[in-house]
């Protein structure tokens, strides 16, 4: 723990939780976010340097690099919306792809082998067998899943050259909120499934809109596998470990490994909060998989990992407990 940490997107929902986890660890740790969608009340840990600017300026990155010794990356700064990114892929190339080639080249300049990368499931696209692993083919079917799968190669391409060494986490659908409600999901706008149930629960959205039931899954619609921000969190500080005891580079998937379907969803938020979540019903989203579940055996073997939240609604009650404080789910 002798050197500095960088997390860029350190002001997000799942670079916040992680944050908070390290600094708890004392973990010496310097925050790179823009804001566009961070915020910077979600940085609560006393003594964290939260620097306001991208990922892809240099001269922001060499005032680090040059100011702190910088030891290693966790990099969770990127563009997260599918749809947005069909239709804008350019925007999403430039963050999510030329914008991190910087960093790493401020990276290699300065002698930072260490590189921990907020990857996801889309890499895959349509599973062609469940559960996932890491076997599977990555056949993204949009340009946020390609972005992300492009970094990928990227790092594998800088390992080999540089040693640039890499964890490249590709988790499936992040959820939940600190136990404590102190920071939680807060996104604008918000496509997550479990706060947009939630915000219609409390009136914040009229209504919920189910997309498609007669999918070919018990109950007719969609199966995800859900897990928790903070093991998403512990997963990272796991990976960041691994690569500073001297361990060559991976990909592991990081989930439950238990599919939990739109219907339950609704059941559990409807269970746990006691009020009724009002409905529409839609036809399905083209792109959208019957299911999508990981095998995370990898991440136990490699990683010594595992959710420690296994039921959803462990999940849904720190969601619920989020929205529920005075400040309404929100950090402004």
């Amino acid at each position: 723990m002798d050197n500095t940490v960088l997390i860029t997107g350190g002001a997000g929902y799942i670079g916040s939780h992680t944050v908070r986890k390290m600094a708890d660890m004392g973990y010496r740790i310097v925050v790179l976010d823009n804001l566009v969608y961070g915020h910077p009340e979600a940085i609560v840990s006393p003594g964290i340097d939260l620097i306001v600017g991208d990922i892809g300026d240099r001269g922001i990155l060499e005032q680090i690099f040059q100011s702190q010794p910088v030891g290693a990356v966790i990099h969770f700064a990127a563009y997260a919306y599918v749809g947005e990114s069909v239709d804008d892929p350019s925007k999403y190339y430039r963050n999510n792809l030329a914008a991190p080639l910087a960093l790493l080249e401020i990276m290699r300049d300065h002698k930072c082998d260490r590189f921990v990368f907020s990857s996801t499931c889309a890499t895959y696209g349509i599973p062609e067998y469940l559960p996932i692993d890491e076997r599977h083919p990555q056949n993204p079917i949009n340009p946020y899943g390609r972005s992300k799968l492009f970094l990928e190669r990227v790092l594998e391409d800088h390992d080999h050259a540089y040693g640039i060494r890499s964890a490249k986490l590709r988790y499936f659908n992040a959820c939940g909120c600190s136990d404590d409600g102190v920071i939680g999901e807060d996104h604008d706008p918000e496509t997550h499934l479990i706060p947009n149930v939630l915000m219609s629960i409390t009136g914040e959205r009229e209504s919920v809109t189910l997309y498609g039931t007669d999918y070919e899954t018990p109950d007719g619609t969609c199966i995800r596998d859900y897990v928790h921000v903070n093991d998403l969190a512990n997963a990272h500080i796991r990976a960041l470990r691994h690569l500073e005891e001297g361990n060559p580079s991976f990909a592991c998937n990081l989930g439950t490994g238990q599919g939990v379907s739109v219907r339950q969803i609704i059941d559990i938020a409807e269970e746990v909060s006691g009020r009724k979540v009002p409905l529409v019903y839609g036809e399905r989203r083209p792109g959208d998989p019957a299911e999508l579940v990981a095998n995370p055996a990898l991440a136990r073997e490699i990683l010594d990992w595992s959710a420690e939240y296994t039921d959803v609604r462990d999940s849904i009650r720190t969601a619920w407990n989020w929205m529920s404080q005075p400040h309404g789910g929100r950090f402004h």
